[in-house]
């Protein structure tokens, strides 16, 4: 195998790959990036045999071919060149010549023949969706995901294909985010995943602002298809827990806030949070919303927002962090903040199919 190839080109498609490759792997194999060389095309893989990515980049190919090389090794390599240009050249030992400009490298990768091959998805359910409209989707709900590895199923997000939608779902316990869009699909296809965090991870990663996803699902695995990308993964097996059970019924108290304003308002006071007490508590009164945090270890934080609200005098604290996530996350100048008592959820919306719960603190007085 022999090829030329721009540096900037090679180094993007193999950072595109390499966030899948495992630090701690038994089998050498799957350190590698398996590296096919056809026509003008050098498709580039890479799999920890949960997760698996391939992506194409142009090059000048000489020579067709495959091998499998290091692959973190090979992106240290290709982003210190100064040359613009890398010529690699593979013998029959599996044996790489890196030459750019003044730099020439060889590298021992493995054969081919060792590298797991990625699944098909012949018999799978397919969904077709806007890029654009699916990275905005996961973007409202990711940072919801748990991270406790105990609780297994929650580690992903819960995708929901019914009725021409699709549902996206991500609690850890404490908080759940929720998001819907239109999907159209044959009835025949509906069909409940959860998707692995570190697949979320990838898909982020690959989502562009233009074009369409296509979406495979098979009994255990799912394919996403995007801008001459293919991801790959397992899904999470088991029942996720009935996420609609938890989003509070009629709200009494509706409060109307501008999303930035009050998320730099709670930044500022949260600074006078610490690990013991780690709350913030929102008072509302007539026609005013004060943020407080009382730490005595620390000392204390209060911001005055002025904002229209009639109803009773009404205080209910919660994580400074869970409460700032969405806000951080959400695109709308307005939000809404829906309210029952001090110990019941408080949810917040926005003027789209959007639900973030929150589950409050005890108030300390």
């Amino acid at each position: 195998m022999k090829f030329q190839i721009e540096r900037d080109a090679f180094l993007e498609a193999l950072q595109q790959v390499q966030h899948v490759v495992s630090t701690r792997t038994t089998l050498p194999i799957l350190s590698n990036v398996l590296i096919e060389a056809d026509g003008d095309t050098l498709k580039l893989t890479t799999t920890d045999l949960d997760v698996g990515i391939s992506g194409q980049v142009k090059a000048d190919i000489e020579r067709g071919g495959a091998t499998t090389l290091p692959a973190r090794r090979l992106v240290m390599i290709i982003r210190e060149l100064s040359s613009p240009d890398v010529s690699v050249e593979v013998d029959s030992d599996n044996v790489a010549s890196v030459r750019s400009g003044p730099s020439f490298f060889k590298i021992l990768g493995l054969d081919q023949e060792e590298f797991p091959p990625l699944p098909s998805f012949d018999e799978a359910r397919e969904f077709v969706i806007e890029q654009s409209k699916l990275r905005e989707a996961l973007k409202k709900t990711s940072y919801a995901i748990s991270t406790d590895e105990t609780r297994y199923v929650l580690n992903g997000i819960f995708c929901s294909f019914k009725d021409n939608s699709l549902t996206l779902v991500a609690t850890d316990g404490r908080r759940l985010a929720m998001v819907e869009q239109e999907v159209e699909f044959p009835k025949s296809n509906e069909i409940d995943v959860i998707v692995p965090t570190k697949a979320i991870n990838e898909l982020q990663r690959l989502l562009e602002d233009e074009g369409e996803v296509r979406i495979r699902i098979s009994d255990s695995q799912v394919s996403f298809e995007l801008n001459d990308s293919i991801l790959v993964s397992k899904l999470i097996e088991g029942n996720y827990p009935n996420f609609r059970q938890v989003i509070p019924g009629e709200a009494k108290e509706r409060i109307t806030l501008e999303r930035e304003v009050l998320h730099n308002a709670v930044k500022r006071v949260a600074l006078l949070t610490s690990d013991k007490s780690n709350s913030i508590k929102l008072s509302f009164e007539q026609d005013q919303l004060h943020i407080s945090a009382n730490s005595p270890e620390i000392g204390e934080a209060l911001e005055t927002l002025h904002i229209n609200y009639k109803g009773p005098q009404m205080a209910i604290a919660f994580n400074p962090e869970f409460l700032m996530a969405p806000l951080r996350n959400l695109d709308q100048d307005e939000i809404f903040i829906d309210l029952i008592d001090e110990m019941s959820p408080g949810v917040i919306k926005i003027d789209e199919p959007f639900i973030y719960v929150l589950m409050p603190m005890r108030v300390t007085q």
